[in-house]
Parts: structure tokens; sequence; C-alpha cells
């Protein structure tokens, strides 16, 4: 896994994992992973799933997708277990995204404030790789 500044101001995590090292071999089967992960969690609430790839190729021309991307979608879910503050609502809810490639699948997810956040969703990534 490795940790990057997206645009210079977006920490993200993302893991690379190529289609013969992942245990679930499909885009809906990695989405029911992840599912099944939130569900699971004692605070993690799931939210939606959004076809991202669908949403952008329904543009027409306003819309651009890198032509090696063959899917993509973000599976939308919630840690927050405080609301201190109305602010706090710009940072919530968090997603993990599942880019499809020809030969891999790309998960990227952007850091949290909250440590067992991102060691939950660091975990879930991970739990993707085949043993």
């Amino acid at each position: 896994m490795k940790q990057t500044m997206l645009m210079e101001k977006y920490p993200i995590y993302t893991l690379e994992i190529g289609k013969d090292e992942i245990a679930h071999k499909t885009m809906d089967a990695i989405l029911d992973y992840f599912l099944a992960k939130i569900d699971a969690h004692p605070i993690a609430q799931r939210i939606a799933l959004f076809d991202h790839y669908a949403h952008t190729k329904a543009l027409g021309d306003k819309g651009e997708i890198n032509p090696e991307i063959l899917d993509a979608r973000d599976v939308v879910f919630c840690f927050g277990q405080k609301l201190p503050n109305p602010q706090m609502l710009a940072i919530r809810p968090r997603s993990i995204g599942v880019a499809e490639m020809a030969d891999k699948f790309v998960i990227s997810f952007l850091e949290t404030p909250m440590p067992h956040a991102n060691e939950a969703m660091e975990a879930w990534v991970k739990g993707l790789v085949a043993v």
C-alpha cells in the first residue's frame, strides 16, 4: 500500500493489485467484499455505491475517462462517531474507490483524521490480496 499526495493536497492510500493476485476477481465481488466489511464494523455505516464510470460516460462530451480505465466505482460509508461542530460534515462521508484496468484493480481512499478508520480501511484493502 502506497501513501501519496494527490494533486499536491490530498493524502491518499493506493494499492494496485494484479488480477492474478486478487482474491475477488470481479468488480461486483470486490464491492460486495467492502460492503460486508462495512456492515460487520461496529461503527461504520454503509451509505451507497456510486458508479463513477457510468456517471462520467453519461456526460458525453463533457465527461472524460482515461481509456485505460474499464470500470470505476466508489463504496460510500461513514465512520463518524462524533459531531463536535458543523464543519465536520465537510470531511464526511468516506469512500473507497475501485478502478478496473486491463490487468489490475487500483483501490484508493483518502486519509482520515481518525487513525482507527485509516487502520480499518487499510486492513480491508490489504485483505483483497490473495494469500
